[in-house]
């Protein structure tokens, strides 16, 4: 078989749990159709369903990827335009090995591959994403028998489940929702169109458009939340709901324009999830704030620390049967979503949680938040590596310090942590810092950012 594909250039863009890159020049129709033949023989499918978001590129690449599963003989389920939890979802309605098209909260210039096994099972590299990469390089041949190609619209049974699994009762909501131009322009009209008596909605950049003409679709960085600040303000609402470009992440933002720690909204879902299974597990990831495993032990639940990564924690939620995950980043995994992430969720069980008092989010909140934290902050480092070493060799061995390298470098002590880890889709740093009092974390934060960004 002809082979239609750069080896280097697959190499690069199969990361740890994703395939992530430049389109077209990384991410092409040749390296879809390729992936999408090796997807259907690693999982050994006969029906795959398979999504897109607004990106200019996806419709083409997802076309593309069907016409590869096709030859492989699987049929193909095109849902079209979803968000990322949209297809996690038809793969676990249907049952269905399932493939995404999306770069997520990367920029326009970026595209990418996120898949799964059926019931959205992940698939990371070493869990057959590294298979799936190995067969795009070397490919095997297809099969006579071609599969054939549906459409399905899943999204109206995608909005029901996820208000079957969050009702929102009690009093009334005002909601200012930025969507980025991203998929949650697409998913959240059917979702709170299902919840027009509970909610008032204000809707800011729905329009589908993958060039984010207004910011980028990345919440976790403070400037693509002041639009949506000001707006919350602005309007008097209750709560501000941001989601990035696929909407599996979503950020919240309070009454007073205050951006909500991911951390207390992991112990908010956390506390809630408990008290209808008490006893449970929680995942929660490395860079979550240390009062979610205390919140969850002082619940009575099991807290379990992970990787950062979907692939990861989705592991680990299979392996201890977790109830819920919850990741810094913004990523929240629910067991009764088939494990997967979904920020549309995440959000509802926010909104289910206000409604059912009086108090507004920040107060609501507050107890779930007590430590300072950083944010994630991004550094560009040529040796990530060779900079995590010297950060180590700095603190192993201090008083009451320990180290681990669990997922990057984590350093901890009774008074502060900090994570340093390298990103798996971009050549950066990331710092994650916490302390038990406000100048305790900046002090260590700028400390360790020293040390990332000294000239080398």
């Amino acid at each position: 078989m002809a082979q239609d594909v750069d080896p280097s250039t697959v190499r690069a863009v199969f990361k740890a749990y994703d395939v992530r890159g430049l389109a077209p020049e990384q991410i092409d129709p040749a390296l879809a159709l390729a992936t999408g033949r090796a997807h259907a023989q690693v999982t050994g499918a006969d029906r795959v369903v398979v999504g897109h978001d607004m990106r200019p590129t996806s419709p083409a690449l997802a076309a593309a990827f069907a016409e590869g599963a096709n030859q492989a003989g699987a049929d193909v389920v095109m849902i079209g335009l979803a968000s990322t939890d949209q297809l996690y979802f038809a793969s676990g309605h249907l049952g269905l090995p399932g493939a995404m098209f999306t770069a997520s909260h990367n920029p326009a210039a970026y595209n990418g591959i996120k898949m799964c096994r059926a019931d959205a099972v992940p698939i990371g590299l070493d869990s057959g994403l590294a298979e799936i990469r190995d067969l795009v390089i070397d490919p095997r041949p297809g099969t006579e028998a071609r599969g054939s190609v549906t459409e399905r619209d899943v999204l109206r049974a995608y909005a029901e489940h996820l208000i079957g699994l969050a009702p929102v009762r009690g009093r009334r909501l005002k909601v200012v929702i930025d969507a980025g131009n991203g998929m949650a322009g697409h998913t959240a009209p059917a979702v709170f169109d299902l919840l027009r008596d509970q909610t008032e909605v204000v809707s800011m950049y729905f329009e589908l458009d993958g060039t984010f003409p207004h910011h980028d679709a990345n919440p976790i960085e403070p400037e693509n939340l002041r639009d949506l600040q000001a707006r919350v303000l602005a309007e008097g609402a209750d709560v501000g709901l941001a989601f990035d470009g696929d909407a599996d992440r979503c950020f919240l933002v309070d009454e007073r324009g205050a951006a909500v720690s991911p951390s207390a909204l992991t112990g908010l879902i956390a506390s809630r999830e408990l008290a209808k299974e008490p006893g449970a597990t929680v995942i929660h990831n490395l860079i979550t704030s240390r009062a979610v495993p205390e919140l969850v032990t002082r619940l009575g639940g099991t807290p379990v620390r992970t990787r950062v990564g979907h692939s990861f924690i989705k592991a680990t939620m299979a392996q201890t049967d977790a109830v819920f995950g919850g990741e810094h980043s913004g990523h929240f995994y629910f067991r009764d979503f088939w494990r997967a992430d979904s920020g549309m969720l995440a959000a509802l069980h926010a909104l289910a949680a206000l409604a059912e008092t009086d108090r507004p989010l920040s107060d609501l909140l507050a107890s779930f938040d007590p430590y300072p934290v950083s944010g994630e902050i991004n550094s560009e480092v040529a040796d990530q590596q060779a900079v995590i070493a010297e950060i180590e060799g700095l603190y192993a061995g201090r008083d009451s310090v320990t180290v681990d390298r669990l997922d990057g470098l984590s350093v901890a002590h009774d008074d502060w942590t900090f994570n340093v880890r390298p990103s798996n889709t971009e050549p950066l740093l990331r710092l994650n810092a916490e302390g038990r009092d406000h100048d305790t974390m900046t002090r260590v934060r700028d400390e360790v950012l020293a040390l990332i960004r000294r000239d080398r």
